[in-house]
């Protein structure tokens, strides 16, 4: 009887030979923590639809990152939820410099100055109308949305922002976005886009935690069709031309080949936003006993970097830091 002389599992006989040959890695410095602050005080409230994770207050926000820092956690990523009666119809709150995200901004860099903190640029959560951009007559008008998206990416910069990340997904709004931060002096501050943010049914948990929910219609008009991969390129070169620094893919799991592409396509750092709708799955399947919570968000995250994301948001932060070790 004739043996196999190639033999693969030889290389998978121990977990220490494994690690050896181990191609992709998954390391906290490679995560980046999306968090809530809400307008108010003494506010530490979990958010329903995704467990383990808070509505917070500015005052308390450090005392919930130090620890994640100390474990190992590179960057944080801002979400502001304002209170209903700060909503308007041209999201002034967003731009405020006192606003809850500009608070919770200046006290982290304060306590934590080597903590990459980097803030949501977008309206939907300020708008009393809740969509991304300056609504007239039912329509959402691009041109005039970008000069209220400067306006809160400078102020997030006075604040102390290591980066700013447009979310809106309007044409021309990294470089209107660039133009204005230079001109403020806030060469050194960088932009992390949303370049290919889809029109994704994953979104549900995450409207519900920023209180986000368009009040009308839907966001296809700006968002992109799922549909579309060549697309996604075009709008990554177009940021990168714009000034992004880093583009992002928007969700993670369903478009791994988009990830992929952008890896193939592009020589600079790569991130990618494993939604709120993928971490209610796994954690809902887990609650059931249907799944392993740590060896399916681990396997998740790990397929997300074999794809070639070099970054990674995931509200998943907390645990891997511990799953980590």
């Amino acid at each position: 009887m004739a043996f196999p002389i190639v033999r693969p599992r030889r290389l998978r006989r121990t977990e220490t030979i494994r690690r050896l040959v181990r191609e992709t890695d998954l390391r906290p410095a490679q995560l980046v923590y999306p968090m809530f602050v809400r307008t108010g005080r003494g506010l530490r409230e979990e958010i329903p639809s995704m467990p383990g994770n808070y509505h917070l207050s500015p005052e308390l926000l450090v005392d919930e990152v130090r620890p994640l820092a100390e474990a190992g956690l590179a960057a944080v990523i801002l979400f502001g939820v304002p209170g209903e009666d700060e909503k308007d119809a041209r999201a002034a709150a967003a731009y405020d410099d006192d606003g809850v995200v500009q608070q919770a901004v200046a006290r982290l860099k304060d306590a934590l100055p080597d903590l990459v903190v980097i803030t949501d640029v977008c309206l939907c959560a300020y708008t009393d109308h809740g969509h991304c951009g300056v609504v007239e007559d039912g329509r959402i008008l691009n041109d005039a949305t970008l000069e209220l998206l400067a306006r809160m990416a400078v102020s997030h910069a006075r604040a102390g922002a290591d980066l700013v990340a447009p979310s809106d997904m309007m044409d021309g709004r990294v470089g209107a976005i660039r133009q204005a931060l230079d001109g403020e002096g806030f060469t050194d501050v960088g932009i992390m886009a949303y370049s290919a943010k889809y029109a994704s049914a994953f979104y549900g948990p995450f409207r519900d935690a920023a209180h986000s929910a368009p009040g009308f219609g839907d966001r296809r008009s700006y968002q992109m069709d799922p549909a579309n991969i060549r697309e996604a390129l075009r709008e990554l070169e177009l940021d990168l031309g714009e000034g992004a620094d880093i583009p992002m893919i928007k969700p993670a799991l369903p478009y791994l080949d988009v990830i992929r592409a952008a890896r193939e396509a592009f020589d600079v750092p790569i991130a990618a936003y494993h939604v709120s709708g993928e971490y209610a799955m796994i954690q809902a399947a887990a609650a059931r006993g249907w799944l392993d919570e740590p060896a399916a968000a681990l396997e998740a995250l790990l397929g997300i970097r074999r794809a070639g994301a070099d970054l990674i948001l995931t509200y998943f932060v907390p645990k891997v830091l511990q799953w980590l070790g």
